[in-house]
């Protein structure tokens, strides 16, 4: 089940040790929206165009080319605060069945295994779904996004596009 795990997380600060507040995970609600376009406009765009673009795609009025309806989106929060988001939808893209659209964690929570976390979390929402071959759509030169997706077993399926074909790796590799 998705909900209700409390994970610790410990933030290494210069000298040494000191333990962050726990992460916890939960399905993500309209409420969340004003956070989740901070969070992505950090990277790219603007609030006013993540806050209307989450929205429709939350509530299913905005399609990703031939995405499905069933869709799930994943907030990660820290203190009640939203430090990360992971949204995908079933697809017909490619042969895939599922696609990630969104993950995104606040520049100053990363490597924390957040973004680690929301994968296992949106791999476990594919395969109750019924969806193994997943893909996402990447910038060639985002190597850090591309690392991190190998890492969890993605392989290159074209230039823009890495695929799993099988997201249970996701769950499988617990590394950062």
């Amino acid at each position: 089940m998705l909900l209700g795990r409390r994970y610790p997380v410990i933030d290494l600060i210069s000298r040494g040790k000191q333990r962050a507040m726990p992460i916890n995970y939960r399905p993500s609600q309209l409420s969340d929206v004003p956070a989740m376009a901070a969070i992505r406009a950090a990277d790219w765009g603007t609030e006013e165009y993540w806050r209307e673009r989450i929205t429709q795609y939350l509530m299913g009025t905005l399609h990703p080319k031939d995405g499905l309806p069933p869709r799930v989106s994943v907030v990660a929060l820290e203190n009640e605060r939203v430090v990360g988001l992971i949204a995908g939808h079933l697809t017909r893209r490619f042969g895939c069945d599922g696609e990630l659209e969104w993950i995104s964690v606040r520049a100053e929570c990363r490597g924390r295994g957040i973004a680690a976390e929301l994968l296992r979390r949106l791999a476990e929402w594919f395969i109750a779904n019924h969806a193994r071959y997943v893909c996402v759509d990447v910038e060639p030169s985002n190597v850090v996004a591309r690392r991190f997706y190998a890492r969890h077993g993605a392989e290159d399926l074209k230039p823009h596009w890495m695929v799993w074909k099988d997201i249970g790796t996701a769950i499988e590799t617990r590394c950062g």
